[in-house]
């Protein structure tokens, strides 16, 4: 039955875009000048060489896997972790995409170019390899090293050093992109947390991913996982959001990720049914930015980050709601309110936020998935 809705959800989405549709009211962008571009930039570039503090995350399974990072994962080592080392240069190709003559550009290419060449990124390879290392960065990571791959196809096709960077990430973006699709088909119920583990959460990233390289069979698997744990779901319980130490709302980012395999009609009905109405009282749980008594507890400093998130994901609602202009710019109006609260935390967040906020800023600023 799965397959069946998938297939005819899938026809749906094509003859849906061969109709005449009403007209609707526009999301308006975010704007990003040049100067935040910047600002936000010198956070990720300041990271991606900082060997320490670090934490690793991995197994240790005796005396020969204790080595450093950098010599680990020679690619990705800075940044505090892996993956917000793989982030952070995501951030650093996605600015240089859409700001190409920024004064940093010269030394951004530097940086890319000696991280993302063949020999470090054969280095990754070999330590994601190990069976010791087979759940690592599952699935969060692997999420954000998809979307990294993302930008740098689409970069590729005007830029020759993207083409350079793009060709030798391939190897370790295949390993990790079947190991997320072998995952995803054996996980009996996604997970539902606030933090790294969020299924949908990575399953945003690697749609988009499948999307833009083109990945038929990837996107298939999914659009059909996707269905399979969220269709069903009803009466989200908002009121429990969000935890202490969340950077992800469980709630909106299922809603996020369902907006970009459903029809924009049956997406309509089945959020109707899973988040309360954007007037209601028990919609106030996701309308106000959460305080955040400690910026500089780079746990705590996780609501930071929950603010770019709900943002983000609010203004992917608004869009699958431009038929209700109503709705729709109310969601937005909220997704204001998140964005701006969050701007003004980072500087005061020390390096256990900075090391990772400029990139959750940028993906909302930027308009990625709009």
């Amino acid at each position: 039955m799965v397959r069946l809705g998938l297939a005819l959800g899938l026809l749906l989405l094509l003859a849906g875009s061969c109709q005449k549709k009403p007209p609707v009211a526009p999301i308006p962008s975010l704007t990003l000048s040049e100067a935040q571009a910047s600002s936000l930039l010198r956070l990720s570039m300041d990271c991606v060489d900082k060997p320490w503090p670090n934490k690793p995350g991995h197994i240790l399974d005796g005396d020969e896997t204790l080595k450093p990072p950098s010599v680990l994962t020679p690619a990705f080592y800075g940044c505090f972790d892996w993956h917000s080392a793989v982030h952070g240069h995501w951030a650093m190709v996605r600015v240089l995409a859409l700001f190409p003559s920024l004064p940093e550009s010269s030394e951004l290419r530097v940086k890319l170019s000696a991280h993302l060449q063949p020999d470090r990124i054969a280095q990754e390879v070999a330590f994601f390899s190990a069976s010791r290392n087979r759940t690592f960065e599952r699935p969060y990571g692997i999420g954000w090293l998809l979307r990294l791959s993302a930008e740098l196809h689409s970069l590729a096709q005007r830029d020759e050093d993207a083409k350079r960077w793009l060709l030798a990430l391939r190897p370790l973006t295949e390993l990790l992109a079947q190991r997320l699709s072998e995952y995803l088909s054996r996980l009996t119920v996604p997970v539902r947390s606030g933090t790294h583990d969020n299924t949908a959460y990575a399953m945003i990233h690697a749609l988009d991913y499948a999307q833009a390289t083109q990945n038929e069979a990837f996107a298939r698997l999914l659009m059909e996982r996707a269905l399979t744990f969220y269709q069903a779901d009803r009466r989200c319980p908002v009121a429990y959001e969000p935890s202490g130490e969340d950077f992800i709302s469980p709630c909106l980012v299922e809603a996020d990720l369902m907006r970009r395999v459903m029809t924009q009609s049956d997406f309509a009905r089945w959020l109707q049914d899973f988040l309360p109405a954007v007037d209601s009282p028990a919609f106030d749980r996701l309308r106000a930015p959460v305080e955040v008594r400690d910026l500089r507890d780079p746990r705590i400093g996780h609501l930071i980050g929950l603010s770019f998130q709900r943002a983000a994901a609010l203004r992917g609602l608004a869009k699958a709601l431009s038929a209700q202009p109503d709705t729709a710019q109310k969601l937005s109006q909220i997704a204001d309110k998140h964005t701006q609260t969050a701007l003004a935390q980072i500087k005061e967040s020390g390096y256990g936020g900075t090391h990772w906020l400029a990139s959750f800023a940028l993906y909302l600023l930027t308009n990625v998935g709009l």
